[in-house]
């Protein structure tokens, strides 16, 4: 209810100004003072140049502070944590050698011909094929035989009387790929991980670009995660490796499947995340013992808009952890239906694998322009937890001269084989500890209302409570124009009431007192004497 100054009493004049002296008395903000009450005219001046000074100082350095906190500043935190065992990653591999010849039959090489570019658009040998194929005089390729290991390939090039199959009868890529790729039984050598022997039942198949491949420690088809314990050589994965360079397909014309290398990819990555080894393998060499230290990074990113990382779920069909390489398959998975009908060996999902033919005609032309011209199709942002592996590699020589001889006669291969075809790669953990390395906010509101706190009370002396003075002050001054106002319509409906009058249709349609029986009107003092009657009804009537 408004009390209009004082309670029960007429407002006093001049309250308004009397409680803004009394504001400005007691008032914690400095300055105020020495402007408005007593004092010289230059000295009050000088402390209003000052206090406007100040103010301006104020508002810059706040209005500083607010446009950083909304440019959504941010500061990276790395930290070395100790762990008394840490999960293996995965590892997968690939030999740079996509099929094998020697497994090739007559109907293989009608299905593939063309892809591989071995038979022209006639269906016949073309003529760069037939000259690669011609074995060279006295190149025995180091083959037990003294042929290279590509002549049955040459001499199952005629189709003068063949009788192609069916075409529904034509195997898929995947079924040649699955045949014809190098089998990880005769790649493998040896095998020990944390120094007890393993062998190609601790290996997943996998398909990826590369073909047939393989991944250690995967956790899927039921084999359990291979966790360490220890750090350093020794305690990790350790494999020979047999390349079969020598039965390597031989290079006739330049295709997408093309390759001029010699070795495996690897690519080291966390079970949840699918391989992306054309990409983001690294390369290993014959001839070499490669030492790989690992370390386990796990990044945190902030979604925007302090970053740009993905924090909602991963809305897919074929992955249910999100990750950039499974956000990739899955976009190429998705493009490539929509526009062959058909999908890649290392592509998820239920479509049909697309053939030979539609490999050539059609998928590896479209993975290629989307790949390096449509970018905009696949956008794959960064998770906001991430673990990846960091890795320091090193190289040494094998065989050494002492030990070749030993490994021809135990592999029963030559020495000259010996160095153009085994490998050796060691993947162990630097030390059992893993980084965090964290993307963390710079600036936020309480930071902001601190900062500008500071500078309130080094530049003009006020606080939170000052504010709060301010609001009090400005509730008082609404609360006494609001009433003052009310004051003066409330004095105006007084007066419009002393004034009211009958008029003439009143007294004529209604009964003479009827409308005067009501509570007067007007006050007594406002009718005209009349000893003998004692209320304005008896006086008219």
């Amino acid at each position: 209810m408004c009390q209009c100054g004082s309670s029960g009493s007429k407002p006093r004049p001049g309250s308004l100004a009397e409680a803004g002296k009394l504001f400005l008395k007691h008032t914690t903000l400095h300055g105020l003072r020495h402007i408005f009450l007593s004092g010289s005219y230059p000295r009050r001046v000088a402390w209003l140049l000052a206090f406007l000074a100040a103010l301006g100082l104020l508002f810059t350095w706040s209005s500083n502070r607010v446009r950083y906190l909304l440019s959504s500043p941010v500061y990276t935190k790395a930290h070395m944590v100790y762990a008394k065992r840490l999960v293996f990653p995965a590892v997968t591999i690939c030999n740079q050698n996509l099929l094998l010849p020697r497994r090739m039959k007559k109907t293989d090489i009608f299905s593939a011909g063309k892809w591989l570019g071995l038979l022209g658009m006639n269906g016949q040998v073309s003529p760069a094929a037939r000259e690669a194929l011609t074995p060279l005089r006295g190149d025995s390729g180091g083959s037990a035989e003294g042929e290279p290991p590509w002549s049955p390939l040459s001499r199952i090039l005629d189709f003068n009387h063949f009788l192609p199959p069916p075409r529904e009868s034509e195997p898929s890529m995947r079924q040649l790929l699955d045949r014809l790729g190098h089998q990880l039984e005769e790649m493998l050598l040896y095998c020990r991980y944390q120094g007890e022997l393993c062998g190609p039942r601790n290996f997943s198949t996998i398909f990826t670009r590369y073909g047939k491949c393989y991944t250690f420690n995967s956790g899927k088809d039921g084999k359990p995660l291979q966790v360490t314990t220890k750090g350093g050589m020794g305690n990790g994965l350790e494999l020979m490796l047999d390349i079969q360079q020598d039965e390597y397909l031989p290079v006739w014309g330049e295709t997408d499947e093309t390759s001029f290398e010699a070795g495996i990819k690897v690519q080291i990555h966390t079970q949840d995340e699918p391989p992306f080894i054309d990409q983001l393998g690294f390369g290993v060499a014959p001839g070499f013992q490669t030492f790989v230290s690992c370390q386990e990074q796990r990044l945190t990113y902030l979604p925007p808009p302090w970053g740009d990382c993905k924090s909602t779920p991963m809305d897919s069909d074929f992955f249910n952890t999100y990750s950039i390489t499974a956000c990739r398959i899955d976009c190429e998975t998705r493009y490539l239906v929509d526009n062959c009908n058909c999908r890649m060996v290392h592509m998820p999902g239920n479509a049909p694998y697309c053939t030979p033919e539609q490999y050539k005609e059609c998928a590896d032309p479209a993975l290629d322009f989307l790949v390096e011209k449509d970018n905009d199709f696949c956008v794959c942002e960064t998770p906001c937890n991430l673990t990846r592996y960091g890795k320091e590699l090193s190289f040494v020589k094998i065989p050494s001269k002492a030990s070749a001889k030993y490994l021809a006669k135990k592999y029963n291969k030559t020495e000259q084989y010996i160095a153009d075809n085994i490998l050796v790669l060691d993947i162990y953990f630097e030390a059992l500890n893993y980084e965090t390395i964290e993307q963390k906010k710079a600036y936020e509101l309480a930071g902001l209302l601190g900062d500008i706190g500071g500078q309130m009370g080094l530049f003009i002396g006020a606080s939170i409570l000052t504010i709060l003075e301010l609001i009090d002050y400005l509730y008082e001054v609404i609360k006494y124009k609001v009433c003052r106002c009310m004051k003066k319509k409330h004095k105006g409906r007084k007066n419009n009431d002393r004034g009211a009058v009958l008029s003439l249709d009143d007294v004529k349609h209604h009964a003479p007192c009827e409308n005067l029986r009501t509570p007067s009107t007007y006050p007594g003092n406002m009718l005209p004497h009349h000893p003998g009657q004692g209320n304005f009804e008896d006086f008219t009537c």
